[in-house]
């Protein structure tokens, strides 16, 4: 039983090879695989079979070329082309007797590929895997049928019991396994594509929500000031709350735009130390109505390259989170280390805290710790800020006890600041 014995190992070879190109097939960024791509694979399957397959004599060598012929024809679309690299192959082996039957064997097989391909694919899952097998023990059952006419070398009960059963089982098994990689590549799709669809929903809800409530306000007030009874200071009153709410839908649409388009206007070296404070002196009342105390660990040096804006809207949105986390006041601590390659900025609140859950979706579309309270753009717009300046976050907490939050930029050497 030779001929069965190496069959089985060209079998197994062919395995292990197109287990290691679906290892590489799943790692690829667009999951398709190009005609040159799956030319060069079945060429490597093909010189695998060759090389090691049984050779009674110098003329004839018996193995599993079929497999990457019909896998290359009927799924892949490149028959006619694998068919002319199998006689080549056989052709650098020699020009004898075991080539004239390749070629009046795979020359054939090369235009009925070909002209089968697209009617290959009208078919079901089920139906193509049929045709596959049931082609593929036609094919086997020709070739043993031709060596009885060149007579090999070798026994014909071992050739028959091969050939009708390990080429048709191994494409059983090829042809099941395309499909089971097929169904799974159009579920992915379906699942992306349904991800997408609800994420481009929540963004609607969510900015519509946002900005309606601004408008609507400011659209009462404008009906309002077209009364010509409004005395004076009221007409002011009324005005400087439309522009308050005009101000608030704005600050709507600029959160989604830096969440959309992170990339950094202008390009500055910042004093870390100064620019904190800055943001602490805006968030002063907030902190003082929260009974939220304030405390500063400043390192004396540490600057970074970014946008000064979109640096105090970052930490602004952070602090004023923290704060917002402690309703019955507590303490919220920022603190700066600096050395040569970082600056590491650290927020620590003492406040409700979040559970392992929330920390691994913080930073997702629309996705927010506060209920109906928050629209899931503010933590959104802080990682796409500290994505465009080459920062990273860390981020801790504890379910009653605070969060931290951990923040580290590339450090640079400011021309105000001493050398250390």
């Amino acid at each position: 039983m030779e001929i069965t014995k190496h069959l089985l190992f060209n079998l197994a070879l062919i395995m292990i090879l197109l287990f290691i190109g679906l290892i590489w097939f799943e790692r690829k960024r667009n999951l398709t695989i190009s005609k040159w791509e799956a030319l060069l694979g079945c060429i490597v399957l093909l010189f695998v079979c060759i090389t090691f397959s049984f050779k009674p004599s110098p003329s004839f060598h018996f193995d599993l070329r079929l497999i990457p012929v019909i896998i290359g024809g009927l799924y892949l679309g490149i028959g006619p082309f694998v068919s002319i690299a199998v006689i080549i192959s056989r052709a650098i082996y020699g020009i004898d007797l075991g080539l004239f039957a390749t070629t009046l064997l795979y020359l054939p097989l090369a235009f009925i590929l070909w002209r089968l391909y697209p009617w290959f694919w009208k078919q079901n899952s089920n139906k193509r895997v049929y045709i596959a097998v049931l082609l593929t023990f036609l094919l086997s059952v020709i070739t043993v049928a031709a060596m009885q006419v060149f007579t090999p070398p070798v026994s014909l009960f071992d050739a028959w019991f091969a050939y009708s059963l390990v080429p048709a089982l191994g494409i059983a098994i090829l042809s099941y396994l395309f499909e089971f990689v097929r169904k799974n590549l159009l579920l992915r799709q379906t699942a992306l594509k349904s991800e997408k669809l609800q994420a481009v929903e929540q963004m609607g809800a969510a900015i519509s929500h946002e900005i309606r409530n601004p408008l609507t306000a400011a659209m009462g007030f404008v009906q309002l000031l077209m009364s010509n009874t409004l005395p004076r200071h009221k007409q002011k009153e009324y005005l400087l709350i439309i522009k308050e709410e005009l101000a608030s839908a704005e600050r709507v649409i600029q959160d989604y735009l830096t969440f959309s388009k992170p990339a950094l206007e202008t390009v500055e070296t910042l004093q870390i130390k100064r620019e904190l404070q800055q943001v602490i002196s805006i968030l002063r009342p907030t902190a003082n109505q929260h009974s939220v105390e304030v405390i500063t660990y400043f390192s004396l040096i540490g600057s970074i390259e970014g946008d000064r804006q979109k640096f105090h809207q970052c930490f602004i949105n952070v602090m004023k989170n923290a704060i917002e986390a402690m309703p019955g006041g507590g303490r919220l601590f920022v603190e700066t280390t600096y050395d040569r390659s970082d600056v590491t900025i650290v927020i620590r609140d003492t406040g409700v805290g979040m559970t392992k859950e929330q920390i691994e979706r913080l930073g997702e579309p629309y996705y927010s710790t506060k209920g109906a309270k928050g629209t899931g753009l503010g933590m959104m717009v802080v990682y796409s800020i500290v994505k465009a300046m080459n920062g990273t976050i860390r981020v801790k907490s504890t379910v009653g006890e605070g969060t931290e939050f951990t923040f580290q930029f590339p450090s640079v050497l400011s021309i105000n600041e001493p050398h250390a």
